[in-house]
């Protein structure tokens, strides 16, 4: 008999074995990588260790960067290959105020601020995966007593809306009318400051620039500039022994959507509009700091991922189409690091236009307010928060179905019984027309349902017109009801009320019916108008278009609250009103 291993058995040893060789191997590369880290670490302390040793050789006047303040014979960024790593090394060199023998502006007051000199080293390797940057500060002093400057300085402060500092700001101070040249790029301290002590006097050439990632930025302005000639933060002077103090303010970045869609929700592509804040960086003649001419895209969007806190005016400036209706009234407040959504409800162009807004004492809109625009010979109501759609002509199949005896086309624009011959209809035939689907974009609810003519020849008989009504959310399912929820009714008021049971549904028919007891006579049908409301209109609004130049009164009336009346003036194009109504 043999003795050996299965198949099986070799199979279990081989994985054994590959599990242990791979631990083995992984565990080898973990100590390598920790082995050359270390190594990285060790030559990085060395390049850190020699420019230490190279600071401390110079000249106390010549520590420093090239271009900074104080300046000096030190780069403020260069490449070092050492022990074959090639290496980036950052220097930035601050003269600093001791307090030991009073401070700027202090009691006593320091008039050679420029106490000792602090340097700090920044070690990078982009190329070595495994090197942790290495930063190192020491101070340097003169080898003899100070004596009083004859320069100056300046203390940048950064804040945020609320004026609390900022720090890690990136401060950028560039002044080309001192010899030599000051390009300074550096960062604001724990208390949202930069301190840039003894530094070389200058009138108006001291350019700073603030910023910080996902904020705002602000800056000072060359004054005299034909785009900006009187800024109100020109760039920085400084004298012989005296501190100039400058504040910029910057926040965290918003975020703004635009959107313009018609009352069903469907977009309205390339709306032009413009944005305006109400900060100024200059005056006489003030100049905005943002001013945007822009449009919506193909689907009725703009976003704005970086606007900065302040108080803005969003105004329509399309030619073809008007604002009839907003979710927020401009001028509006942005505040820092929030997201805004702005949906604007357009319709075409048509004469002069009213927009009407309804609101309480604490700015917040009132929907169902009744409002209505008159003057001699004019009266139209409407209902805030509500608008309407309808249907005018049925001609060219401009609906789903229809039996037999109905007439759509002679004249268009009107629905009538069929003339069979010799100005005779079909007599005590309930003839009827099923309207195509109205998609309302969103659920919504219906209020009133009307039609003209309000009155049919008398000769046709009682209700020889009349209504149901289908609504639902699968666009398939049509149950034509009446106003009591029921099959068996009908809307026989050419101005009646909608059963609330459509409510909450998102497409809608409805079914008109005709019949004459007359044969020489027929009922008719010019136009019909659904009023509903939805989340696709702004809430608490109402629009008149097509108006005439004139004067008009507005009346605005809502249970709970005292009625309102206002002379309204139209003069040509687009306004806007805005009721206040009292309790």
């Amino acid at each position: 008999m043999r003795n050996g291993f299965t198949l099986i058995e070799t199979l279990i040893a081989i994985a054994i074995f590959a599990i242990v060789a791979g631990g083995t191997y992984f565990a080898y590369l973990n100590v390598l990588d920790i082995t050359i880290a270390a190594q990285l670490n060790s030559v990085g302390l060395t390049v850190i260790g020699n420019e230490l040793e190279i600071i401390r050789n110079i000249q106390y006047d010549s520590v420093g960067v090239q271009g900074g303040a104080p300046t000096g014979i030190l780069l403020a960024e260069k490449n070092i290959n050492f022990s074959g790593f090639e290496f980036v090394l950052k220097t930035t060199v601050r003269n600093i105020d001791d307090p030991f023998d009073g401070v700027l502006g202090g009691v006593p007051n320091d008039l050679a601020p420029a106490d000792f000199k602090l340097v700090e080293l920044n070690l990078t390797c982009l190329s070595c995966g495994r090197f942790i940057p290495i930063t190192s500060t020491t101070r340097v002093a003169p080898a003899n007593l100070e004596s009083s400057s004859k320069n100056g300085n300046i203390f940048v402060h950064v804040l945020d809306a609320s004026g609390k500092p900022i720090s890690g700001v990136d401060v950028e101070v560039v002044n080309t009318a001192v010899n030599p040249p000051i390009n300074i790029s550096d960062i604001t301290g724990n208390n949202g400051q930069l301190q840039l002590v003894d530094i070389a006097t200058s009138s108006l050439a001291y350019e700073i620039a603030v910023s910080k990632a996902g904020y705002s930025s602000d800056q000072t302005y060359q004054s005299g500039d034909p785009d900006n000639p009187n800024p109100i933060k020109p760039h920085a002077t400084v004298v012989s022994q005296q501190l100039t103090e400058i504040y910029f303010s910057i926040d965290r970045l918003s975020t703004q959507n635009l959107t313009t869609q018609d009352k069903f929700c469907q977009a309205i592509p390339d709306i032009n509009f413009n944005q305006q804040g109400s900060k100024l960086i200059g005056t006489e003649p003030d100049i905005l700091k943002y001013s945007v001419s822009d449009q919506t895209d193909l689907n009725g969007i703009k976003t704005n991922a970086s606007i900065e806190w302040d108080n803005y005016t969003l105004t329509n400036t399309d030619p073809n189409y008007s604002l009839a209706g907003t979710s927020l009234l401009s001028p509006f407040n942005v505040n820092p690091n929030t997201n805004y959504n702005i949906k604007w409800l357009m319709e075409p162009t048509n004469g002069s236009s009213l927009m009407v807004a309804v609101q309480d004492g604490g700015e917040q809109f009132i929907s169902d307010a009744d409002i209505s625009l008159t003057k001699t010979g004019f009266n139209e109501m409407k209902t805030s928060g509500h608008n309407i759609f309808s249907q005018t002509d049925w001609s060219g199949s401009q609906f789903s179905q229809k039996s037999a005896n109905i007439d759509t086309s002679s004249p268009a624009g009107e629905i009538h019984l069929t003339d069979l011959g010799g100005g005779k209809y079909a007599s005590l035939s309930l003839e009827w027309i099923e309207s195509n689907t109205f998609d309302l974009g969103v659920p919504a609810s219906f209020y009133n349902l009307s039609w003209n003519p309000t009155g049919q020849p008398a000769q046709s008989g009682p209700d020889s017109l009349k209504f149901q009504i289908a609504a639902n959310n699968d666009n398939l399912t049509w149950n034509y009801i009446g106003p009591d929820g029921s099959t068996a009714t009908y809307y026989t008021n050419p101005d009646s009320a909608i059963f609330s049971g459509h409510n909450g549904n998102r497409y809608f028919r409805y079914k008109a019916y005709l019949i004459t007891e007359d044969d020489g006579f027929t009922p008719k049908l010019e136009d019909v108008t659904i009023e509903f409301s939805s989340s696709c209109l702004p809430s608490g609004q109402s629009f008149f278009s097509g108006l005439a130049d004139d004067s008009y009164t507005l009346t605005i009336e809502k249970p709970g609250f005292q009625n309102y009346t206002a002379p309204i003036n139209i003069v040509g194009g687009w306004q806007e009103h805005r009721a206040i109504l009292l309790p």
